[in-house]
């Protein structure tokens, strides 16, 4: 059931807007500053992690529990849809990257600056740090948006798809600095292997020896963050030559999102051969 939910996710994506109905946070943010405002939690970040993140987890196997056993456990697929699509990424990457295409292909390094700041929270003094930090949201964005959240789930089901979508969001959104800090720490250990998977994805679609000489230092190293990792081997991935503003820019942007579809694909194919032969 695992491998249709997830065809089932990306024909929704591509076809439907179910996504932008389903992601709906404010409710849960709502509860999350409502405890960080208070007294009582404030100053208590694993209590407000657990009222706000276990609590719902518990209570989603729980209703998974109940439904499994009933029909032969179909009951429970549009649950895993569900859950699955509200794990997913927020926002539409490639229209988020429009106005700084359009501004990159011009050679308006002024507006490439203001949007890249207004749409992407990207903020740089120069333009080799300007579109370094558009590739690396680029590739952090489809990252954290898309490959983890579908590992997790085809690993440990819709619980910990959304596990990983709370703690992003309590890391992107929290205003108590110790709570921000240990939903980012359990995001990095989440982030671990999957990013891992993609960076060896990379090295399979992409230029291989290249990714193989960045993954020799950084495998095993627990200190280089998720993004930094997918944007190193990302760009050798890629061959993607030094960061310039203009029409080589958006070049490289193309040549990064073909890379991850490329590497999409190889996923898609990987669960499939699990789905039939184990």
């Amino acid at each position: 059931m695992s491998f249709l939910v997830l065809l089932l996710a990306v024909w929704i994506e591509k076809f439907s807007a179910l996504r932008q109905r389903v992601q709906r946070d404010a409710p849960w943010l709502n509860q999350l500053g409502r405890l960080e405002s208070n007294p009582r939690t404030a100053k208590r970040p694993w209590w407000i992690l657990t009222l706000t993140i276990l609590f719902p987890l518990l209570l989603l196997a729980l209703v998974l529990w109940i439904v499994g056993s009933v029909a032969y456990g179909w009951l429970a697929l549009p649950i895993h849809l569900l859950v699955l699509i509200y794990s997913l990424g927020r926002g539409d990457i490639k229209a988020n990257l429009g106005s700084f295409r359009d501004a990159c292909r011009r050679g308006d390094q002024e507006a490439a600056v203001l949007v890249a700041d207004r749409d992407l929270g990207v903020q740089a003094e120069n333009e080799e740090q300007l579109l370094g930090g558009v590739q690396t949201y680029l590739l952090w964005q489809v990252y954290q948006g898309f490959f983890a959240v579908i590992f997790w789930y085809f690993v440990l089901g819709p619980v910990a798809a959304l596990a990983y979508r709370l703690l992003a969001l309590a890391s992107e959104h929290g205003k108590t600095p110790a709570l921000v800090e240990r939903a980012t720490q359990l995001r990095h250990a989440f982030d671990w292997v999957p990013v891992r998977l993609l960076a060896a994805s990379f090295a399979l679609v992409g230029n291989f020896v290249a990714v193989s000489r960045v993954m020799l230092t950084e495998l095993l190293n627990w200190n280089i963050s998720a993004a930094g990792l997918i944007t190193r081997t990302g760009c050798v991935a890629g061959e993607v030559p030094a960061p310039v503003v203009g029409v080589e820019g958006v070049n490289s942007l193309d040549v990064l999102w073909e890379l991850l579809i490329r590497s999409a694909i190889v996923w898609y194919a990987g669960f499939a051969l699990f789905t039939l032969f184990v």
